[in-house]
């Protein structure tokens, strides 16, 4: 298979990230691959569940659960600095990589990196980090790391799950700054209080998986194309940008379906390349 090409990558990203670190106006989000971002604004950077390897083609690759991967990778883990805040929404490897969390702690003194609290020991073992470096947070918690707050919302996947202290395995993050905010939603289906739990936050970019749920996959499922636009719609947001397709061959969706139901629906909406650059 032909690997879809990146719109930018690796050297050439970050040369493009860094002409714009001196940009107070406008915050600039670059789609990585699957449900990986990099926010920077005024010149900080928050990289969001980036899954930066092939750990999971090789993991799977003499399974009846082959990961074949469709796209380029975007960047290099390595060539990431500068960044203030790292995420992980849960322990599933595109949202927990240790082949790209490893460097990017190395090579980020300094860096917090924000996880589900139900998830401490299982994400310190993976990583190989001290047991108190990861910042737990449960739903309803936030912290604030160099400007930017977080805000933990659950997530559904496919149940909303929690450990014997109540707190959520599988979690969303809302990202407010200067009057914006961005929601994260991690891996999540649909569940009844979504929209009152993210409506009072005023989102403005929701960056929302649409691969949907298909139980023959063998993996837990995600909002689809349809649910994706609904949420959007709404939530209000000035813009919905799509996320984990594309990523490996037989838990993807096609981009295409989701923007002609957003155009119909009247949902504002962007569907990126890898690589490429979103800015408000």
């Amino acid at each position: 298979m032909e690997l879809i090409k990146a719109r930018i990558k690796d050297e050439a990203l970050v040369a493009e990230m860094d002409s714009l670190l001196t940009d107070d106006k406008q915050y600039h989000l670059w789609w990585l691959g699957q449900s990986g971002y990099l926010l920077q604004w005024k010149g900080k950077r928050v990289l969001l569940d980036p899954y930066l390897s092939d750990s999971l083609t090789q993991k799977y690759a003499a399974t009846d659960k082959p990961h074949t991967r469709m796209s380029e990778q975007v960047i290099r883990p390595e060539l990431l600095r500068g960044i203030s805040v790292v995420t992980s929404s849960h322990n599933h490897t595109d949202h927990l990589d240790a082949e790209t969390l490893i460097p990017v702690l190395q090579n980020n003194p300094g860096i917090k990196f924000i996880i589900p609290e139900a998830n401490r020991e299982f994400v310190c073992e993976r990583v190989k980090c001290a047991i108190d470096l990861p910042v737990g947070l449960n739903d309803g918690d936030k912290i604030t790391v160099d400007g930017f707050t977080f805000h933990g919302v659950p997530a559904k996947h496919n149940e909303i799950d929690r450990d014997a202290f109540g707190n959520c395995r599988y979690m969303g993050y809302v990202i407010t700054f200067d009057g914006h905010a961005i929601y994260h939603s991690g891996d999540t289906l649909w569940f009844d209080e979504m929209e009152s739990i993210l409506k009072p936050f005023n989102i403005e970019t929701a960056l929302l998986p649409i691969n949907g749920n298909k139980p023959e996959r063998k993996v837990a499922g995600n909002l689809d194309a349809e649910e994706a636009v609904r949420l959007g719609r709404l939530l209000g947001v000035k813009t919905v940008i799509p996320c984990h397709y594309n990523m490996f061959a037989f838990n993807t969706a096609d981009p295409a379906e989701f923007e002609k139901l957003a155009t119909a629906n009247g949902v504002p909406h962007r569907v990126l390349q890898g690589g490429e650059r979103f800015s408000y």
